[in-house]
């Protein structure tokens, strides 16, 4: 949605990287730029003059000419800004104190209201909650039934005692007041604490549609009136927006296919144009696909600052702490990362939705957006069936896949050799990884390690560590020397490359997944 205004911003603060002091001409300049940037995005040219006088006026004050970093102080400067135009701080439901609360959604037909209804829905039994949907829009062609679709999709009821209008040519039939009425009683006699009431929309604002959404909001009188707009309309929204507050005077806003190519404009405008705070977004189009909307984290996305904290809670919903738990484990003992836990962490992450959709929250997405878009989500569906195609013995010792065995597994999940190898270079790399991380030295070109290890991984204890091992780069000959050592005993001085004659290896000692000493031929 904000990619070609992240992409224009980014640019412009490009320019001031490295500067210890900014004139009054670079201010200008930037503060131009930034203007262009959001009339190009489609924001209200009310909204972008206001936005820009007051980051020129804080720009050019005392924060930005005594900072240290000048670029980095206006960025901070255009962030805050951007929070307070999308709202400055999130926006929760109001719930009732008493009986079930009522939301009303209000807007144009076409923009996403009977859709957003099944979300929301799903949104807040997950939250919880035990909402029912009320069928009231009785004028569109099949809206009960797609209510009721949705619903099911959704795993949340619907009251729908009308029909509706089945087709163009019909005659829209019942009361929608009534039916709305009704839906709330319904739901106070069968004890669900929220009712989500979808209204009928127009092509255009009209008289009529008013009238029916006012007559609605009267007979229930919701907790909540939200506004659904399609946030791909650019500066109609605006219009838009004034007549639904003038008409129904809602009191949140609702951002439909948020996930479109349009330029964002109408994000920026409605919250200042109107007062009424954004509340959620629609960010997809499966039932899961909603959110809370946080101001903060719009304007990082915004500012390619990335979107850590919604990847944090999305991983805290979706993923299996016992996995967590036995993965740290695993990891903290130091104990070899395996194909199998290459699977479990693969089927987690697919837990948490698209692919492409996680990574674009990461901070500096838009310098890999060309990547991203020709990201093929079916990639992880081939690298899992490659990793299927292995044995059980072949995930725990990736080491003895040869030739023949890698054919096998080609033909066995549709792909081709050079895919297999592929795949095993790059898991070879992340075993690598994983035994640096493990051991305290760090993943490579990043200062420090893990606290508490030390550089040769012992975990510390007392301040002491442990007493240094062997450093043969042959496993055999590392292993019994340090099993000499353990023992009290001195390491042989010669012997053959694979230890002294005669002496068998200690299987321990090797480190080795479990159950594997049985291939040792003990």
């Amino acid at each position: 949605m904000f990619n070609s205004l992240s992409d224009r911003l980014t640019a412009t603060f490009k320019n001031l990287r490295g500067k210890g002091r900014l004139s009054e001409a670079d201010v200008d300049a930037t503060v131009r730029e930034i203007r262009r940037a959001l009339l190009e995005a489609d924001v209200a040219v009310p909204v972008v003059r206001e936005f820009t006088a007051i980051v020129k006026e804080r720009a050019l004050g005392a924060e930005v000419s005594e900072a240290l970093n000048p670029g980095q102080q206006v960025v901070k400067i255009v962030n805050e800004e951007l929070q307070n135009v999308l709202g400055g701080e999130t926006r929760r439901i109001n719930l009732a104190k008493t009986g079930p609360t009522v939301i009303m959604l209000a807007g144009l037909q076409g923009a996403g209201k009977t859709t957003l209804a099944g979300k929301l829905g799903k949104w807040l039994t997950d939250q919880g909650h035990k909402p029912v949907l009320v069928a009231s829009d009785l004028q569109r062609p099949n809206a009960v039934t797609q209510l009721q679709v949705v619903g099911q999709r959704a795993g949340v009821p619907v009251f729908a005692p009308e029909p509706g209008a089945t087709s163009e040519f019909d005659d829209p039939t019942g009361d929608p007041v009534k039916v709305a009425r009704d839906g709330v009683d319904f739901a106070r006699s069968k004890l669900y604490d929220v009712v989500i009431v979808d209204t009928a929309g127009r092509l255009g604002i009209d008289q009529a549609l008013m009238n029916q959404a006012r007559d609605i909001r009267d007979a229930v009188d919701p907790d909540e009136v939200l506004f659904v707009i399609d946030a791909m309309i650019g500066q109609d929204a605006v219009n838009t927006a004034k007549a639904f507050d003038e008409g129904v005077d809602f009191t949140g806003v609702v951002l439909s296919k948020l996930d479109g190519d349009a330029r964002g404009g109408a994000a920026l405008s409605v919250r200042a144009v109107t007062g009424k705070p954004i509340m959620f977004a629609s960010t997809g189009e499966g039932v899961g696909d909603f959110e809370q909307f946080h101001p903060d984290r719009m304007a990082s996305r915004i500012l390619d600052m990335g979107d850590v904290m919604t990847l944090i809670e999305q991983a805290e919903r979706q993923w299996d702490k016992a996995e967590a738990e036995r993965m740290a484990k695993k990891f903290t003992d130091q104990e070899d990362f395996t194909f199998e836990d290459f699977l479990a962490q693969m089927q987690q992450l697919r837990k948490m939705g698209s692919m492409k959709k996680m990574l674009s929250m990461m901070p500096g997405a838009a310098g890999m957006r060309e990547q991203l878009e020709n990201f093929d989500e079916r990639e992880i569906d081939r690298v899992e069936a490659i990793v299927r195609s292995m044995t059980p013995h072949e995930r725990v010792a990736p080491k003895i896949i040869n030739g023949s065995r890698r054919a096998r597994i080609a033909r066995g999940s549709g792909v081709t050799v050079s895919e297999v190898n592929q795949l095993m270079e790059r898991f070879a790399q992340a075993q690598k990884m994983m035994k640096r991380l493990a051991s305290g030295q760090g993943v490579p070109g990043m200062p420090g390690g893990i606290p508490g290890m030390g550089r040769g991984g012992a975990a510390k204890k007392g301040g002491k560590t442990k007493k240094k091992g062997s450093k043969s780069g042959n496993p055999a000959k590392r292993a019994q020397e340090n099993a000499a050592l353990a023992s009290g005993r001195k390491p042989a001085a010669s012997g053959s490359s694979f230890g002294a004659q005669g002496q068998e290896l200690d299987a321990e000692s090797l480190n080795l997944p479990k159950g594997f000493e049985k291939f040792l031929g003990k």
